[in-house]
């Protein structure tokens, strides 16, 4: 059977990014074994043509009703498969479903029967969120960064943009990349509905959400950028923890110098 994305370049290389992306976080140690999800919304990439195929699957229920999902399409990590494997065969450990009318399931057309990930309906749910606040954001990304949740083991950097002014003063880079900074989720069971509600509640003001002693959850116009945003936040925090193996505790920049960041980047403050 002929791949979906034969003389689809857009396509195509929206898949070949997120391949890119998870050879990244394999590289990284951020994506042990199975961990770490993928999910893009490529409803811009889809014609008739792809509209009109069958399903390759039965029809598998989502878990909860998500109205802004009506006939969207979505390329998904596989569950349990790893994303160094992905890197190599993203269309092997991964596939592209249809949102169904009900809005409440789904099935697999392309390339092949490779069940989502377990953590879809959390994902889906952010999607369904993102298009209902008319957000330009496709991409959602879920990994496990070494140095951010070594840090959310640490109550103090648990407390509302602690994390984030600490991460921002390290390397000016940080604030102009990552401008909103790092919303915080406390612990809850991995997968859960509730660790998707409150995921959903910090992106109203955040695009990258740590989740206590798992991991980080980021958002962005393509995967691309969502890693861009943990890759520059966990690089402060390896400069924060590098001071500190170096036996003191690191300056980082000042209130007037983040200010002069603002204002000279037309960043929020």
């Amino acid at each position: 059977m002929e791949s979906i994305l034969i003389n689809r370049p857009a396509l195509a290389a929206e898949i070949e990014r997120v391949a890119e992306v998870a050879g990244y976080l394999w590289q990284k140690g951020w994506a042990e074994r199975n961990g770490g999800n993928i999910t893009v919304n490529i409803t811009e990439h889809i014609d008739d043509r792809i509209r009109a195929l069958p399903a390759i699957s039965q029809v598998y229920p989502i878990g909860t009703t998500l109205p802004h999902l009506k006939g969207c399409y979505f390329y998904c990590k596989g569950t349990n498969m790893r994303m160094r494997d992905l890197a190599r065969h993203p269309m092997d450990n991964g596939s592209i479903i249809r949102i169904l009318d009900d809005c409440a399931s789904y099935e697999i057309i392309a390339d092949k029967v490779v069940k989502p990930t377990s953590e879809l309906p959390a994902h889906l749910s952010v999607h369904n969120y993102l298009i209902e606040k008319g957000s330009p954001y496709k991409a959602s990304l879920h990994t496990h960064p070494i140095e951010l949740v070594a840090m959310s083991h640490n109550r103090t950097f648990l407390e509302k943009d602690v994390a984030t002014n600490l991460l921002w003063s390290m390397i000016p880079e940080t604030k102009a990349f990552c401008p909103r900074g790092l919303g915080i989720v406390p612990y809850k069971l991995p997968g859960s509905v509730e660790l998707a509600d409150a995921t959903i509640a910090e992106l109203a003001d955040y695009d990258v959400v740590m989740w206590e002693k798992h991991g980080v959850f980021a958002v962005d116009c393509d995967i691309m950028q969502a890693f861009d945003q943990v890759d520059v936040l966990n690089k402060s925090a390896l400069i924060y923890i590098a001071a500190k193996n170096m036996g003191f505790e690191p300056e980082g920049m000042s209130d007037e110098q983040m200010r002069e960041m603002s204002v000279a980047f037309n960043l929020p403050k």
